[in-house]
């Protein structure tokens, strides 16, 4: 019965999350801290700081992360799955129905479709200034970045992404073998090691298995499972790197149009809850209901199998020098992926003229400095897309 009453509670108070966590992954985590660690004290702070630090460490949505190994410790494996779930439902629902109203819709040729897709130059350009200050701060990871940027941008395909994360990982090594790590807690953990084991076999084996059942079969429902598992198997950074990644899966195989796809971006941006929903948003518009269904479980997916399956081991693991030079690497790789999006698809699409550049211009100002929320910024960039189309025209 007390476990009943626990996962029922999990799924309530992540639930309330879900409807009202506005403003991004690092957003999230400070509405996670009010909630779980100040009121309800489920966790404590050297705990969730731990916690946290596994996160950021794994590929995937670092707040979806935290979340799920919150429900973990509090409710068991289910408790993570309720945790999932109801962080993700309020959004989820919301960006499917976006979708179906935008389907069969000419929606390259509306002004605040257009005013969406400058929303997300504003956004992802803030995000790129936030990433550079902390993940940057030195030559080397700059020279890291800027390599990043250039293979991108010049290597698009299938390979390119993992290859300059691989890359990424050996110079960090190389660059930064002698990292001291200092100032670490120890992280209690009641996840037996066998389930843990279990869930790492099963994210390497979909992996690396998933793309061969794919040439295989040919099925639809497997290329398109094969490709949003892969986008959230090898996202560093947050939920804004996973933009190049699906653009190169769904855009460039014209599974959904640029405009479908950048409209969609902006409208994720104005929703609580996670980023990666945006899958939902994309697994409508390509198979209605069912692809929702399916691009979401396949996103999240490694996340749910990462979680729980490193962090019985994080505590000695995170430890190791060559880890946390790795890492630096890594993450410095991640803003120079990040830079070669922002480039192409979203600049390229969206700043067509000196009035897009000027929207652009404040709805940043407006994120950046004037920290005003996200929802606002959205519905700007809409009305200012609108306001544009009309000049245009008259």
């Amino acid at each position: 019965m007390n476990k009943l009453k626990s996962l029922a509670e999990v799924v309530w108070v992540s639930t309330l999350l879900g409807l009202t966590s506005f403003g991004g992954p690092i957003a999230h985590l400070g509405y996670f801290h009010n909630v779980y660690v100040k009121r309800r004290k489920w966790i404590d702070e050297r705990s969730y700081a731990d916690l946290v630090a596994l996160c950021q460490f794994l590929p995937g949505p670092a707040s979806s992360q935290v979340g799920i190994g919150i429900g973990t410790m509090r409710a068991g494996l289910l408790g993570g799955v309720a945790a999932w779930i109801g962080f993700t439902l309020p959004s989820f629902l919301a960006l499917v129905l976006f979708a179906f109203t935008m389907k069969g819709l000419d929606i390259g040729a509306t002004g605040w479709i257009h005013g969406l897709k400058i929303v997300a130059v504003a956004i992802v350009a803030h995000a790129i200034l936030g990433m550079a200050q902390k993940l940057i701060p030195d030559r080397n990871r700059a020279t890291i970045a800027i390599a990043a940027t250039v293979i991108a941008l010049l290597w698009q395909t299938s390979l390119s992404q993992i290859s300059i994360i691989f890359l990424a990982a050996i110079a960090g090594l190389f660059l930064y073998r002698k990292s001291t790590v200092t100032d670490l807690s120890e992280i209690q953990v009641t996840i037996k090691r066998d389930i843990a084991v279990a869930c790492l076999v099963v994210f390497f084996g979909l992996l690396f298995l998933l793309p061969a059942i794919r040439e295989l079969t040919s099925s639809h429902w497997i290329v398109m499972f094969d490709s949003f598992y892969r986008a959230g198997s090898l996202v560093f950074g947050g939920g804004h790197v996973v933009l190049p990644l699906l653009e190169r899966e769904v855009v460039t195989t014209g599974w959904i149009s640029s405009e479908e796809f950048l409209s969609g971006y902006g409208v994720t941006q104005a929703v609580p809850g996670p980023l990666f929903t945006f899958a939902a948003y994309i697994g409508t518009i390509m198979n209605g209901w069912l692809g929702a269904i399916v691009a979401t479980v396949a996103i999240f997916l490694p996340a749910f199998l990462l979680v729980i399956g490193v962090l019985p081991f994080w505590d000695s693991l995170r430890r190791k020098p060559k880890v946390q030079g790795a890492l630096l690497g890594i993450n410095a790789a991640v803003v120079g992926i990040l830079v070669a999006a922002f480039y192409n698809p979203i600049w390229t699409s969206s700043i067509l003229a000196p009035a897009d550049f000027a929207l652009a211009a404040i709805l940043f100002g407006m994120l950046a400095y004037w920290k005003t929320p996200s929802w606002v910024v959205v519905i700007t960039g809409a009305l200012g897309g609108v306001a544009i189309s009309y000049f245009q025209l008259v």
